[in-house]
């Protein structure tokens, strides 16, 4: 067997019920701290409230969208004076991340370039970060699992990451019942992107045997917890989404990802447009041209058997069929989401450059990639 090594959270807890210990456990860390929440602050209350009554103090912060290199540097400007001694993000995978970020800077003694990938100097954590302690909303980035938090630079039409193995969260907390009811587009959106991060780990060259007992069996179980979701709320369908999302974390953070988030990153970076929402319009296509780069390789041709009855569809027309499914549930194509096609050579440019195109079970050619975007649009 190949040597091979994994990293994780310090601790999941999973289950219905679970958030409700997070105040004691996350007190527990120390008297102050940040809590990151979405847009809609009362729906951190219950946390902040329980936080207050155990005598932390705590600094609430709003991050409404996909962070920014702006908001970050604003976040960041208010949270340093807290004096914090854990951070913790409650939300999608935008409040995650920065709240990553955040537990990874508000030590670090350089700036915000110093540690950013590609635009900045990409160098290490010199200081241990913050205590982070991750609590999800929605089920799809996995970011609970994961050593990075993704940056958006508006200036530079570019998402990228500050990346650290200490920026893994203390503690991930993944409660169902914190999406229930989650708004329909925003279930199908980051619900492919859990597909995508668990199908991505699977057929990477980077696979490990800890990512494919993750991935493998998460695949058609999250498809059809989706495809449910998709029909009426469901709790036992959006435990299954929250489990798949979970194992896409772990799996994407250690067997990598492919050439659905490479292009994604990109495009992010250049519209703006929600990150699930890109990567479920790329999810199709990009199967069906590592189908026809790969001739059919026997992982790629199972996942197609696999998901063909649930699919209704031979496993030739899995890829067009898993398309199709998604644009007729209202996920709108990548034209709509505001990639103009006369981007698609440079956006495939760029994206051959990305850390998660070398896990593509094959590197494409511009030609394939701009392809899969024209599909996608």
């Amino acid at each position: 067997m190949t040597p091979f090594g994994f990293s994780l959270p310090g601790r999941v807890i999973f289950g219905r019920g679970e958030a409700g210990r997070a105040p004691g456990l996350i007190r527990a860390l120390g008297n102050r701290g940040v809590l990151v929440h979405g847009a809609d602050a009362s729906r951190a209350a219950w946390l902040v409230d329980g936080l207050r009554a155990q005598g932390a103090a705590v600094l609430a912060v709003s991050c409404g969208a996909e962070p920014s290199l702006p908001m970050l540097r604003d976040a960041l400007d208010r949270a340093r004076p807290q004096g914090a001694d854990w951070v913790c993000g409650l939300g999608g995978g935008s409040a995650l991340d920065m709240a990553k970020a955040l537990a990874a800077l508000i030590p670090a003694p350089g700036g915000i370039m110093d540690h950013l990938e590609v635009v900045g100097r990409g160098l290490p954590l010199r200081v241990p970060p913050l205590p982070c302690v991750a609590i999800p909303t929605t089920a799809g980035t996995g970011a609970e699992a994961t050593r990075n938090a993704v940056i958006g630079l508006p200036d530079h039409g570019r998402k990228v990451s500050i990346r650290d193995e200490g920026m893994l969260p203390r503690l991930a907390i993944v409660d169902p019942a914190l999406t229930d009811g989650c708004p329909r587009g925003v279930t199908l959106a980051s619900g492919l992107d859990a597909l995508a991060q668990v199908i991505e780990p699977w057929l990477s060259c980077k696979a490990t045997p800890l990512t494919d007992a993750l991935a493998g069996p998460a695949i058609l179980p999250g498809l059809q917890a989706l495809m449910r979701l998709m029909q009426a709320e469901d709790p036992e369908a959006r435990d299954r989404m929250a489990w798949t999302s979970l194992c896409g974390g772990i799996a994407l953070a250690n067997g990598g990802l492919g050439a659905v988030h490479g292009l994604a990153g990109v495009i992010g970076g250049l519209t703006g447009a929600a990150h699930g929402a890109i990567c479920g319009a790329l999810l199709g296509p990009v199967l069906d041209m590592n189908r026809r780069l790969t001739g059919d390789m026997p992982r790629l041709a199972r996942l197609r058997a696999d998901l063909a009855p649930a699919l209704a569809c031979p496993p030739d027309a899995v890829p067009v069929a898993l398309a199709d499914w998604a644009r007729a549930q209202g996920l709108p194509g990548l034209a709509a989401l505001g990639l103009d096609p006369a981007r698609h050579q440079a956006v495939a440019e760029a994206a051959l450059t990305s850390s998660s195109m070398h896990g593509n079970p094959v590197t494409p050619g511009i030609g394939d990639l701009v392809a899969a975007l024209s599909a996608a649009s």
